[in-house]
């Protein structure tokens, strides 16, 4: 992946979502940087550095003397709470409040440099929603590259809002649109995006209210990365070769550069062995007696269940899937946050753990791209956010799709439709469907059909992060484009 001397005093400073599912490839990113030359300050808010420090251990974000940690306040009510925030609420608060912190953070570094023998900030990585960290870039005249975390294909998808609005799309008329067929409304505006329904946009798209404050959202990030120096995504070109092609020649106006550098924990693989592999991005405690039991199973024996860090549903819907998963007797580990059902604890049914307490493993939270690539899993029932997809992917596990909300939608789409390594289970989820759904991925004809789809995609992906290949030539090309 290059010599560590391409960039040895450049210092880049990285800032996610303040959310798992933005903080984890972030972290990957800053470790790859890191190992091309780049001092690194990573920078959370104080929220979840205090979670980082309770998951991880009071120690474990010292860091080293050339990848730091800080962080800032995210401008919401102190809370001890160990859960993610609410994402109506971050969205508000880190566009009106963070830039102020974030300003002043970037300052001192940059005045307290030469007394501690770091180099200046000479560039921000940001998440793509929190551009406000344009600003902050703009005067001080460095560059700033936004990491967009959704799949490419969300990505276009958010970047066309504009575009459903002018055509009358967004908001949906009335508050029927969930029984009225609205959903099953056609999509074909979209350049790249084929054969997609309303109900495969991001969630966002949902709504009935043309003063929309997530819709307001997206209309701004959206619009503010045409600003950047540069766009990254966590792909490779060929899973989304069509749209990225689409939003590369047929918008109206140009975006700025796009390097697909994924998938990004592959593509740390090549660097593994490092000092920071100690340095992990997991806000709640994981347990390793998860891998533990996986080695003691068959290959391709276990249905992995994991809803991700923010999915929430209902006692009722737990208790669907519980007894779905009881009924086809298959072995599972089944990943349940303690905040997974909304307003209560997440407690399953007694008669349901004693009934698969010789067959199945529950456990809080997991290394997940170890659990993946264990040969024992078989096929993962999953929310779809684009990390656990691209994951999957890249293990050659085929999913069984349960989208909640934002882009989980349109990924959970080119999954089952497009890639052809998914198949979609009803928003109303009742037993008999999980049942039947996982028999057929575990023992039927398209279930097979689907394993060999996923190994072909799995071979695909560590073809485009082995040395010459696009997302390995990427990350050079970024650099030596941006800052040579």
């Amino acid at each position: 992946m290059g010599s560590q001397q391409e960039a040895r005093r450049l210092h880049a400073v990285c800032i996610p979502y303040p959310a798992q599912g933005h903080i984890a490839p972030m972290l990957k990113l800053a470790k790859i940087l890191h190992h091309k030359g780049f001092h690194i300050t990573f920078v959370n808010t104080d929220y979840n550095h205090k979670r980082l420090q309770n998951s991880r251990g009071p120690n474990s974000l010292r860091g080293l003397p050339d990848f730091q940690f800080h962080s800032i306040p995210d401008g919401l009510p102190p809370s001890a709470s160990n859960t993610t925030q609410n994402v109506k609420a971050l969205n508000a608060s880190t566009r009106k409040n963070c830039l102020v912190p974030f300003r002043n953070l970037v300052n001192q570094l940059n005045t307290t440099s030469s007394s501690i023998n770091i180099p200046p900030v000479s560039c921000i990585v940001s998440d793509g929603v929190m551009s406000f960290t344009l600003k902050v870039a703009e005067e001080l005249g460095i560059p700033e590259v936004l990491f967009w975390t959704p799949s490419v294909c969300s990505f276009t998808a958010y970047l066309h809002y504009y575009l459903l609005i002018q055509r009358g799309l967004i908001p949906l008329i009335g508050d029927t649109y969930l029984t009225n067929g609205d959903l099953e409304m056609p999509i074909e505006c979209i350049p790249g995006m084929n054969d997609i329904r309303f109900r495969d946009l991001p969630s966002s798209a949902r709504t009935a209210d043309a003063k929309d404050d997530t819709i307001d959202f997206v209309l701004s990030e959206t619009e503010r990365t045409y600003a950047a120096k540069a766009i990254i995504f966590n792909t490779f070109d060929v899973l989304e070769q069509e749209v990225l092609r689409a939003i590369s020649f047929k918008l109206i106006r140009p975006l700025p550069p796009i390097y697909t550098i994924g998938p990004l924990h592959l593509l740390l693989g090549q660097v593994s062995g490092t000092t920071l592999d100690s340095i992990r991005s997991n806000l709640w405690i994981e347990e390793p007696e998860c891998l533990e039991w996986l080695d003691s199973k068959e290959p391709n024996s276990v249905v992995y269940v994991n809803f991700g860090s923010v999915t929430v549903m209902t006692s009722n819907q737990l208790n669907e899937f519980a007894w779905g998963l009881a009924n086809t007797n298959q072995t599972f580990l089944w990943i349940v946050r303690p905040d997974l059902v909304v307003g209560d604890s997440a407690i399953l049914p007694l008669e349901f753990v004693t009934e698969t307490q010789e067959r199945g493993l529950v456990a809080t939270w997991c290394s997940q791209e170890q659990v993946l690539s264990h040969p024992s899993i078989g096929c993962f029932l999953t929310h779809s956010g684009w990390n656990s997809t691209l994951e999957s992917v890249s293990s050659g596990v085929p999913m069984i799709c349960w989208p909640f909300f934002a882009d989980q939608h349109t990924n959970c789409r080119y999954s089952c439709k497009h890639w052809g390594i998914g198949m979609e289970i009803d928003s109303n989820v009742k037993r008999k469907e999980v049942e039947s759904l996982v028999r057929e991925l575990m023992e039927g004809e398209k279930g097979k059909e689907m394993k060999m789809k996923a190994l072909d995609w799995k071979k695909k992906a560590e073809e485009a992060t082995a040395p010459g290949g696009s997302s390995y030539m990427n990350i050079d090309n970024m650099i030596n484009q941006l800052f040579r």
